[in-house]
């Protein structure tokens, strides 16, 4: 409840925040999606719908998230584009759908935002069909990596912002159906990265 409240009061400039630099990169993982034609695609945790200018016209998607006030202006932008997609408020830790509905799942700076990266994830797998993928762009510290500065900051910005002391392979354990198949270092000097996971068929 409290990233819902914050998030509201940040909707009004959250583009501001965080636009520019990431931008190419939403772009570069949106890029790896192929054959979208007819697919369906969750946009899990769609924010503001900075995603929305690079997805693909031909999928069908679903774009989610907690905070009504982001939804209304990914429904804004989203007016600019030939899409089909239709909105929905909800948890990522939580999602209201049946199992194996989803083609793909765009999970952009998501996962270290939610009280419970494993549960979000496990989500994630759930509503996904066998063979589809997932898309993440996130920051991460490595197994092993002290960060002592991100894991202090992450205890007075996980219940306003996000988190910065997610350990990726640790929640990735947490879905054995899920193996990478992608995983490039971006921004931050690799704190931030592209991930992309397959679920088995």
């Amino acid at each position: 409840m409290a990233l819902k409240h914050s998030y509201t009061l940040l909707a009004p400039v959250y583009d501001m925040l965080v636009s520019g630099p990431i931008d190419p990169y939403r772009k570069k993982s949106i890029r790896r999606l192929t054959s979208t034609a007819g697919k369906k695609i969750l946009v899990n945790g769609i924010g503001s719908g900075l995603d929305i200018p690079y997805l693909p016209v031909d999928a069908i998607y679903t774009g989610t998230d907690i905070t009504p006030a982001m939804l209304t202006r990914a429904e804004e932008r989203a007016k600019k584009y030939p899409l089909t997609i239709n909105f929905q408020v909800a948890d990522s830790q939580a999602l209201p759908f049946e199992d194996d509905l989803f083609d793909f799942v765009i999970m952009h700076l998501i996962l270290a935002v939610v009280p419970d990266s494993a549960r979000a994830l496990q989500e994630a797998t759930r509503v996904l069909k066998p063979g589809g993928r997932i898309y993440i762009f996130d920051k991460f510290i490595r197994p092993g990596q002290l960060a002592i500065v991100r894991r202090t900051l992450s205890i007075f910005l996980r219940h306003i912002a996000t988190r910065t002391d997610v350990v990726f392979e640790k929640v990735l354990k947490t879905c054995p159906e899920l193996s990478i198949e992608h995983d490039e270092p971006s921004l931050a000097n690799g704190w931030f990265r592209l991930i992309e996971l397959h679920k088995q068929s």
